[in-house]
């Protein structure tokens, strides 16, 4: 019996078209849309090409701009045979043959260029497989991935490749895109000028999906130019991309901190609706919007961490999504609160000094003396009851013996800390006159 695909009879008609991504794929590096910074005259790429000094790299950047692209073009360039594998689909077989492949092709006198899509999905043993015939010439190793390296690849291979990271495409770019799209298609999208500049935001700089987008709007039949409304009934945004265990969820918590800790309130509220629009955890949120009330606002306003547990609280109570709108509450309510982090430094202040002194003992008059032979080694000898002392402050020493008094809390002149500020002024006056 024969293969089962010897049976089938090739089709009688033509052979259906190719995808308009496929159809304008590029023949040369100069024909690429964005990264610049790579590949234009000056560009990283450019450089080395000119130089003839291709090494490993790895490609790091968002869906879309361009990577698989750019490594197949690499290999022209350099007359290096391609092939291509991804890390989801290729196990440790897989990857024997293609090394062995790759040695005989040597042997042969032509170097090859092995694209490794998803590299970040290989583990690490996989990973440390690549290392011997990367050092020995026999693979010119190119990687793609979407999520930071420095995270996802072995210290080993990233000290033998170079990182390279690719844009996602500006609306300048996805415009040229479209251009070159109708010239493919030989006519004019049905839209209006706002549309076309909504549709090209709907890619959210992905050229694979703008292509995408651009190919089913080319299929209406339309009697007018559709306008945005039109447009967005027919079409769905294209999902804003947010791994919420990867970079973007890094990068998005960190802009959100930073927004609320630069008293932009309407910043802060964008990033917490990208998260939340993103598929964020908002229990995540309540948790991280608690901790800036603590490093950023501490006592400059006390009442910020209640209001951020009473935020918490009424999530916990209402679920999504009528209790966001109390997190939304709380982030506006930080990044207008009064800012300081003086508590935060002189608690690492006060644990790098506590890691110093190691186990020395408070010194004994501030410790109890519930029995005899306690009195008799000292214990709670000399201690002054502040409550009995002038002001109802002692200004005795609590800090261990042979350590000098440091200043460890320093409010700053803003909200309720330059009340704080006030009082600490005052107790360091009447230690000075007590001391004298």
């Amino acid at each position: 019996m024969g293969d089962l695909f010897d049976q089938i009879d090739p089709p009688d008609g033509p052979a259906p078209p190719r995808p308009l991504a496929d159809r304008l794929r590029p023949q040369t590096l100069s024909e690429v849309i964005g990264q610049s910074h790579l590949l234009g005259p000056e560009g990283s790429l450019s450089v080395m090409l000119a130089s003839g000094s291709l090494g490993s790299l790895i490609l790091w950047g968002p869906p879309g701009v361009g990577k698989t692209t750019i490594a197949r073009l690499l290999a022209d360039e350099t007359d290096l045979h391609f092939i291509q594998i991804s890390a989801i689909f290729t196990g440790v077989p897989d990857l024997k043959k293609v090394f062995e492949a790759a040695r005989l092709r040597r042997r042969q006198g032509r170097g090859t260029l092995l694209f490794v899509d998803e590299i970040h999905r290989f583990n690490k043993a996989q990973q440390d497989g690549f290392l011997p015939h990367m050092e020995d010439g026999t693979i010119l190793l190119v990687g793609a991935t979407t999520e930071n390296p420095s995270f996802e690849l072995n210290a080993a291979v990233l000290s033998r490749a170079q990182v390279m990271v690719l844009e996602r495409l500006s609306l300048a770019d996805l415009e040229l895109l479209t251009q070159r799209a109708e010239q493919e298609l030989g006519r004019k999208l049905p839209l209006t000028g706002h549309a076309r500049d909504a549709l090209q935001e709907m890619a959210d700089g992905d050229g694979r999906a703008a292509l995408n987008l651009i190919e089913q709007v080319a299929a209406w039949a339309t009697d007018a130019p559709l306008d945005t409304d039109a447009l967005t009934t027919r079409l769905m945004r294209r999902a804003a991309q947010y791994d919420k265990s990867g970079d973007a969820h890094y990068n998005l918590i960190s802009a959100l901190h930073k927004s609320v800790r630069g008293s932009d309130p309407d910043a802060a509220l964008y990033w917490l609706s990208r998260m939340l629009d993103g598929g964020e955890d908002p229990r995540y949120l309540a948790r991280r919007i608690t901790r800036m009330a603590i490093e950023d606002i501490g006592l400059a306003d006390p009442q910020a961490q209640r209001v951020c547990l009473d935020a918490w609280e009424t999530y916990e109570r209402l679920g999504s999504p009528e209790g966001e709108l109390a997190l939304a509450q709380a982030v506006a309510y930080l990044a207008l609160a009064p800012k300081s982090n003086a508590t935060y430094v002189g608690y690492k202040q006060s644990m790098k000094l506590a890691k110093q002194t190691g186990s020395k003992p408070p010194p004994k008059h501030i410790l109890n003396a519930p029995t005899a032979l306690m009195k008799d080694q000292g214990y709670a000898t000399g201690y002054d009851y502040d409550h009995d002392a002038e002001d109802g402050f002692s200004g005795q020493n609590y800090f261990p013996d042979g350590v000098k008094r440091p200043v460890l809390y320093q409010p700053v002149e803003r909200g309720f800390e330059r009340e704080l500020k006030k009082r600490l002024d005052y107790f360091a006056k009447l230690r000075a006159k007590r001391e004298t």
